[in-house]
């Protein structure tokens, strides 16, 4: 298996095909140890419009580039895709999976999405390890993850494949969930929550331990009730403060610009080694969101005197309920998501800032009229 070294801080961390040593975070680079075989193409479910690029680039990848081309199975259904006989010859080359049921964490080289910030979020729930190089093209709604364009996308995947590009890497956080054994737990929709499908789940001593990867955030809410949430947080292992309102979120600095913006956050680039604490709507004057270093460790319990549970979500995924005893731990993955840039880390954030959310557009102020001189 071919290997990369990334360097960021003293930490170390591998993953196939390619290198990269961090000395300044704008130039990062994308540089392959050996050409890429394999790519993963991520489709948007239920969208037409991506039908056409996705099959124009899945012609280019295998015909043109003699790539194996990785496509989650339930893309292949769609009847347009499924009855589309010139495409047949292409689609029996691909390779298939299902999600939560194959691992193809080893299989793939780099990533390509198609649609919205919603692809590179799932793309990242796909490898709760390390992450391939990912390269987004914007074909959805807002697109603030997504800086590439598909018109010309024949020489931008080429250059890619060539190593000629920028990368920024996305933090991601580890998140542990730590339930109390029940004989019976219900969570939405009915189902035994012993029967959730998790990236990880071991049970010690009667507890169940989920784990996963979040590139955005973690949610704690209050849920169905009617009632304030009221949920304590620690950092390493102090309790620094109670959350009395509709909950907080634990995000990182690209999730920054998601829903903690909405909730009042300032928006943190990147590379920026941080961990945002946003109050969702808190009963109180004063609770500011803040930011935390890194490197800290994260813990949040229902309050002994909660008069409700509260409920947990991962990058919108995987809701469940919280109840007393339950704890959930949050830090900072050794596991990054190399993003692609279309020009580099900077540049492209400050473009998007202006793109997608208008980021300080306001009308001039005029200047002061020239007076005439009195003669």
């Amino acid at each position: 298996m071919k290997i990369l070294k990334h360097v960021m801080n003293n930490l170390s961390c591998s993953r196939a095909m390619w290198n990269g040593h961090i000395q300044d975070p704008a130039s990062q680079r994308l540089t392959w140890n050996k050409p890429p075989k394999s790519v993963l193409v991520i489709k948007k479910i239920r969208d037409a419009s991506l039908l056409q690029p996705f099959k124009e680039l899945c012609v280019y990848l295998t015909e043109e580039n003699n790539m194996i081309v990785y496509v989650e199975k339930k893309v292949l259904e769609d009847p347009a895709i499924a009855n589309d006989d010139n495409f047949g010859p292409v689609k029996k080359k691909f390779c298939t999976f299902r999600e939560d049921y194959d691992d193809i964490s080893n299989q793939i080289d780099f990533i390509i999405c198609l649609g919205g910030d919603g692809t590179l979020l799932y793309a990242s729930s796909l490898f709760q390890g390390s992450v391939p190089p990912v390269m987004a093209f914007h074909l959805g709604s807002l697109g603030f993850l997504t800086p590439f364009n598909f018109e010309n996308f024949q020489s931008q995947v080429t250059q890619v494949i060539e190593g000629n590009a920028a990368l920024v890497l996305r933090s991601r956080l580890k998140v542990k969930v730590v339930k109390e054994h029940r004989e019976k737990m219900m969570v939405q929709n009915g189902i035994e929550e012993n029967g959730v499908v998790s990236t990880n789940i071991e049970k010690e001593m009667g507890k169940q331990i989920m784990q996963y990867q979040v590139l955005n955030e973690v949610v704690v809410d209050r849920g169905p009730s009617s009632y304030l949430s009221n949920v304590d947080v620690f950092l390493d292992g102090h309790l620094i403060t109670t959350v009395q309102g509709d909950g907080v979120i634990v995000s990182t600095p690209t999730g920054s610009t998601a829903y903690a913006a909405a909730a009042g956050a300032s928006m943190i680039h990147p590379n920026v080694p941080a961990i945002m604490i946003t109050p969702i709507c808190p009963h109180s004057l004063s609770f500011r969101p803040i930011v935390v270093p890194a490197g800290v460790e994260l813990k949040i319990m229902l309050s002994p005197d909660a008069r409700n549970t509260a409920w947990v979500s991962f990058d919108g995924r995987k809701r469940q309920e919280i109840c007393h005893g339950d704890s959930i731990s949050i830090t900072t993955s050794c596991y990054p998501l190399p993003s692609i840039c279309f020009r580099d880390p900077v540049s492209d954030w400050f473009e998007s800032l202006a793109e997608c959310l208008h980021w300080n557009v306001r009308k001039k102020q005029n200047n002061f009229a020239v007076e005439e001189e009195e003669f």
